[in-house]
């Protein structure tokens, strides 16, 4: 099986680096390049600024090589496994691997309460009355390993750690919101590092394709308007960076296989490029010669024991939830397709996949303290 994702070069590494520059431990290599920067300059403030699902490519049939994200991009990176919010954004912000967090997708089969459950929200997938469940969140709290760097900085009680969310408490209320509280933050004393996560261009990019005019407005209009608040830094480096970047994709509908649906145990989990299944004890073989026959071109399928050796999900500690939440098989995309079952929403740009779209993810580095 190939992993595609470089964890000895991803955002747990940025992040471990970021946790090292801040007398944190940690558990994975870091980046000597972003190490030798920090220890250089000794920044009063690191920024990071995540635009969820910018990825590498498509910034780059976005912006030209004069703009101000091209200029600073110091390197691709890859990001984690799967190419989704739910492990990623986490890896960012904790210097964890999926496989340690637990955090694995968007939507997860929690064994403690035999329901398939859409992470963040708490909610049984497919849920139109999107109704958080106690225990599913009860579960979370018990199992995933999601204490941040930021949480951490604080508890040791020398430096400073803030979290910009647009949800939530003391959320910003919009972009310029967000990087006027940045600025504010950067002016004050004390070193500090500040985590801010921008739900665009994803949300955009799942509605109207990641190509479409508005998404790339919304690319520009960060590229414009984080280079202006860098020209008022100072005693800064900050790094912009995604999650994942996006795919548009051509929908299928399992339902439209009743052959396939009849080997299913539950509910497909995870994501929809990126497909967990759980079968019938008496229909594993033939739901591998089903799939061959239907979805091979696009998909890649794997065993359980296939994901857990080859350490798709990073390397690390395993999350005491990690082995009950695959499922028999791992279904990830290679083309254009998603596999859509019960609860799953159709998007016109999806991620999760195994293509370079997907994974690739640009390092954005602004040294401000020259």
């Amino acid at each position: 099986m190939i992993v595609k994702n470089d964890y000895n070069e991803c955002l747990t590494n940025l992040a471990c680096s970021i946790r090292k520059y801040f007398g944190l431990d940690y558990k994975h290599h870091t980046l000597s390049y972003i190490n030798n920067l920090l220890d250089e300059y000794k920044p009063k403030n690191v920024v990071t600024i995540l635009c969820d699902g910018m990825g590498s490519n498509i910034l780059e049939r976005t912006l030209n090589e004069q703009s101000f994200f091209i200029r600073n991009r110091l390197k691709s990176i890859t990001t984690v496994f799967p190419a989704t919010t739910v492990a990623a954004t986490t890896s960012m912000m904790t210097g964890l691997n999926p496989v340690e967090s637990g955090m694995l997708g968007w939507d997860m089969y929690f064994k403690d309460i035999d329901k398939t459950i859409t992470t963040f929200f708490g909610i049984e997938k497919g849920d139109l009355y999107r109704i958080p469940l106690k225990e599913a969140i009860d579960f979370t709290n018990k199992h995933m390993k999601r204490k941040t760097i930021m949480d951490e900085i604080n508890e040791k009680g020398i430096d400073k750690g803030y979290t910009l969310f647009p949800f939530g408490p003391r959320h910003y209320s919009n972009l310029d919101d967000m990087l006027r509280i940045i600025e504010k933050r950067c002016k004050e004393k004390g070193k500090k590092y500040i985590y801010a996560y921008d739900t665009e261009p994803d949300s955009t990019m799942h509605k109207t394709g990641c190509d479409s005019k508005k998404s790339k407005r919304l690319i520009i209009e960060r590229n414009n308007k984080i280079e202006q608040l860098c020209e008022r830094l100072d005693d800064t480096i900050v790094f912009v960076v995604a999650d994942h970047g996006h795919k548009n994709v051509v929908n299928i509908d399992l339902k439209k296989y009743p052959d396939v649906v009849d080997c299913l145990m539950r509910n497909t989990s995870l994501e929809p490029r990126a497909v967990n299944f759980f079968i019938k004890d008496h229909k594993k073989e033939e739901f591998e010669k089903l799939f061959a026959k239907y979805f091979s071109k696009d998909f890649d399928l794997h065993t359980k024991d296939e994901v857990i050796s080859s350490q798709l999900f990073g390397d690390g500690e395993e999350n005491e939830i990690f082995r009950d939440s695959l499922g028999d098989y791992l279904a990830i995309a290679k083309t254009d397709k998603t596999l859509l079952y019960i609860g799953s929403e159709v998007l016109k740009s999806q991620h999760a996949g195994h293509t370079d779209d997907e994974i690739y993810v640009p390092l954005i580095v602004i040294n401000k303290c020259k």
